[in-house]
């Protein structure tokens, strides 16, 4: 099928329309460009696909650098000035579409750095070509069959060196693909990185991942086949540390292999020190979704004190460590659900939330409009399920700061920090 390109949408994908008016969301297309694309879902409303040809180019696109942009990084395509037009963009339009809102001087930040910024990496494996050759891979964009890569651009150093040890150790140890599920590779600024390594079955080796300079700690997990990639069922083997430490602006933090943790440390400092404009000393925090309290934490010196709190409890067993490194004292973190501890929310308090990409649950909403704190501080990963939750406290508060980051180049992903005041009666 051919379609030209209206514009770049929330997803990532280029919108367009077919002769006969029906939407099509194109993957490796831009703004201006016709492209052929095969279609890899059809739904009522719309087709998705994937450029198969450009039949005239934008002089916005630049070839990507890996051979498998569109599963990990597909705005690889294009050039980095106006990846961050289309973000701001997109979050405009989200922003109307889902509260009514517009917010006409949205800005964005970053750091100019495109590569090697991320401090996570969670692989899959494949069979390469020829017996024995176990190769990292990631789902091919839209499809359930895997893609064999080479290591990923958007990896930080430290962890391409370690995937490839690993991935030499698997292949040496001769595991079969149907043995392996995911591994999980972290590093910090430093270049330390630690490593959790997911099987189906409980097999045991003569030898293992040597630590060295870059390996500071590698755990083997059981992980049955019938939950996904990355869940541990039983620990097989584990040497040096579980965890990593990361200074997040002069305040260390532990952080482990499942701990939530920011994934570009440079450009989250950029907005914990917007968020820290809208702190105040004489009052306390409360910190919901925390993770290791990577935000408040950090903010120590512009609050009183603060409840950490999160569902997640490797989470907190660290936030509790974080809070004793630190030397803090009117600092303290739960393990509950945040809907289930809402009693914290009160008229004297600062609220910062930075949940998942569901978004805040009913009963924290319900309970900020009935206690209606004067400060609320919203992050947010996902811009949908953020612009809702505001619409619904606009009834109580209004936008008093807003901005977009650029945690994720190369991708379509933005995170969102806006900041509602209570309405003066």
């Amino acid at each position: 099928m051919k379609v030209k390109i209206d514009k770049l949408v929330f997803g990532g994908q280029g919108l367009g329309r077919l002769e006969n008016g029906q939407v099509c969301f194109v993957w490796n297309a831009l703004p201006g460009e016709e492209v052929e694309f095969e279609v890899i879902k059809k739904e009522k409303t719309h087709l998705e696909g994937v450029t198969t040809k450009i039949l005239n180019s934008s002089s916005d696109r630049l070839e990507p650098k890996e051979k498998h942009f569109l599963s990990c990084s597909p705005w690889q395509i294009l050039r980095p000035e106006q990846e961050n037009y289309w973000k701001v963009e997109m979050a405009k339009e989200t922003y109307q579409k889902f509260s009514d809102l517009e917010i006409q001087k949205l800005t964005i930040e970053n750091d100019g750095k495109n590569w090697g910024y991320r401090n996570k990496m969670e692989y899959s494996f494949a069979e390469g070509k020829g017996e024995g050759n176990i190769r990292l891979s990631f789902f091919e964009r839209g499809k359930k069959n895997r893609e064999c890569i080479e290591p990923c651009e958007l990896a930080s150093p430290a962890i391409n060196r370690v995937a490839k040890n690993i991935l030499n150790w698997i292949n040496i140890k001769k595991i079969p693909i149907r043995s392996l599920k995911a591994v999980i590779i972290r590093s910090n600024l430093a270049g330390q990185v630690i490593a959790a390594l997911f099987i189906k079955d409980k097999l045991e080796f003569s030898d293992y991942p040597k630590l060295d300079e870059d390996l500071v700690g590698f755990q083997l997990y059981y992980s049955t086949h019938k939950s996904p990639a990355s869940v541990p069922t039983a620990l097989l083997y584990s040497v040096g540390q579980n965890y990593l430490e990361e200074k997040i602006l002069e305040t260390t933090l532990k952080y482990g292999v499942f701990s939530f943790f920011q994934i570009n440390i440079p450009v989250f400092e950029m907005a914990l020190n917007d968020i820290g404009g809208f702190l105040d000393k004489n009052k306390e925090l409360v910190d919901y979704y925390s993770g290791v309290g990577s935000i408040s934490l950090p903010l120590r010196d512009k609050c009183k004190g603060a409840m950490l709190v999160d569902n997640n409890q490797e989470a907190i067993d660290l936030a509790k460590e974080n809070i004793d490194l630190n030397k803090l004292k009117k600092w303290k973190a739960e393990c509950v659900p945040a809907e289930k501890m809402t009693d914290l929310i009160t008229s004297d308090k600062i609220i910062v939330v930075d949940p998942p990409r569901a978004g805040l649950h009913e009963k924290v909403i319900g309970k900020l409009l009935s206690e209606t704190p004067e400060t609320v501080i919203y992050l947010s990963c996902n811009l949908s399920t953020q612009a809702r939750d505001i619409k619904l406290l606009s009834e109580k508060y209004q936008i008093i700061f807003s901005k977009l980051y650029n945690f994720f180049p190369r991708t379509p992903h933005v995170e969102s920090l806006i900041v509602l005041k209570k309405y003066e009666t």
